[in-house]
Formats: structure tokens, sequence, C-alpha cells
């Protein structure tokens, strides 16, 4: 594959979604062909899945096997439909979520056999992993907080209990420990510009593209 698969991770509230798409912003201004994503929602059944799996149901809540299917099927549909065709022309795919947050959320946070969520994501992949994920790590009541803050209601997921939240975030940072080279920790806890400069130095080691490349790149604009 000709492209780059970049995934953002993290808590609820972590800023993940705001920092892909000012990466998004910067590498376009390269000359590079981007592709915004996520999950669940990357395609049109996706985007039915997401609804499915977020909206909040007291008297007919998704029993925890169900809901990782259906994550599972939204990643095969995505995969299949989107990834694996836009990393095919070269894009560069940055999507919000991909596997980590199945075993964090799933797995840490629900307690569901990981033996099971691996070959879930096995056979929804395809063997497709990303070429980095930059984890933003922030504190769960922080990032709590933050949601809180944008006045608008909670989703299933973020309504969930703190401990539910810490298990999750202990996910993260076991997965971090156990893959440095693919997953990168970036303090989320930092001002927005710290954090968006933080990642641009990061991308710049990792995409190994010397200064006179992307000076050639912005001429071209």
């Amino acid at each position: 594959m000709g492209g780059k698969f970049i995934v953002f991770e993290g808590v609820e509230g972590c800023g993940k979604t705001s920092q892909m798409r000012l990466c998004a912003e910067w590498l376009q201004s390269l000359g590079l062909s981007v592709v915004l994503t996520r999950e669940p929602g990357g395609t049109e059944l996706g985007v039915e899945l997401r609804r499915l799996l977020l909206q909040k149901s007291a008297d007919k809540p998704i029993s925890e096997v169900t809901e990782l299917l259906l994550y599972a099927a939204d990643r095969a549909q995505h995969v299949a439909q989107e990834l694996k065709p836009q990393l095919a022309q070269g894009k560069y795919v940055l999507c919000d979520r991909y596997i980590d947050s199945t075993i964090a959320y799933q797995g840490y946070g629900r307690g569901l056999d990981m033996s099971l969520i691996d070959q879930l994501n096995a056979i929804a992949t395809g063997g497709l992993t990303s070429d980095i994920t930059i984890w933003l790590d922030v504190d769960v009541e922080i990032g709590l907080a933050r949601k809180r803050g944008e006045n608008v209601g909670l989703d299933r997921i973020e309504q969930e209990t703190i401990t539910f939240h810490r298990l999750v975030q202990k996910g993260y940072a076991d997965l971090a420990a156990s893959s440095p080279s693919r997953i990168i920790r970036v303090d989320g806890s930092l001002s927005q510009e710290k954090v968006h400069k933080t990642i641009q130095d990061i991308l710049s080691a990792f995409l190994t593209v010397d200064n006179q490349q992307l000076t050639a790149n912005r001429q071209q604009r």
C-alpha cells in the first residue's frame, strides 16, 4: 500500500478529533492527499451502527457481546470499503479510533475475553494495522469535564462510570507500553497548540520527509 494509516486514540474528551483535523490541515499544506474518517461511522452502514452503539436506551440496553460484535461489523465494512482502497491510492488516512479502542473499551473496560477481541479484530481488519497511532493521554476526569463543558448530551459510552473510564485508560497505557514503536504517547493536558506541535514533530520524524522535500511541496501549492 502506498499510503499511510495514522490513528488517533484516547479516552473521552482527550482532544483527538480536534487534533486529527489540525493534523490533516498541516499534512495538506505539505501537498499530501489526506482522508479523514472515524470508527464507528466511517461508512454509510457505519453511521447507522454508530447511532445504535452510542444512543442511550435505559429500557433496551445493548449487551456487552452485542456491542463488541457491532464494533467489529463497523470495522469490517470500514476496512473493506474505505481504508484499504484509500491507502492503495496512496492517501494519508487519518482515523479517529481503531482496534486499540476495542481492546481498551471492550477488553479492559467491559472485561470481555481478550482472545475473542483479538480474533474479531483480525477478521474485521484483514491484517490492516496502523502505521502509527497517536495516543492523547489525559486524566479521565479532565476529559469527561471537557465533554460536559461542550453543552451537548453525553452518549452511552460517555455516561459510563468513572471506574469504567479508568479501566479504559489503563488499557491504553498497557497497549502503549507493549507497542512503543507503533503507539506514541502525547500529553493531552497541554494546550491545543502545544499538542499539535508535538504531533507535528512526531509525524515529521515518522514520515522521514526532509526539509527540502517539504519546501518543494509548499512551493508547488
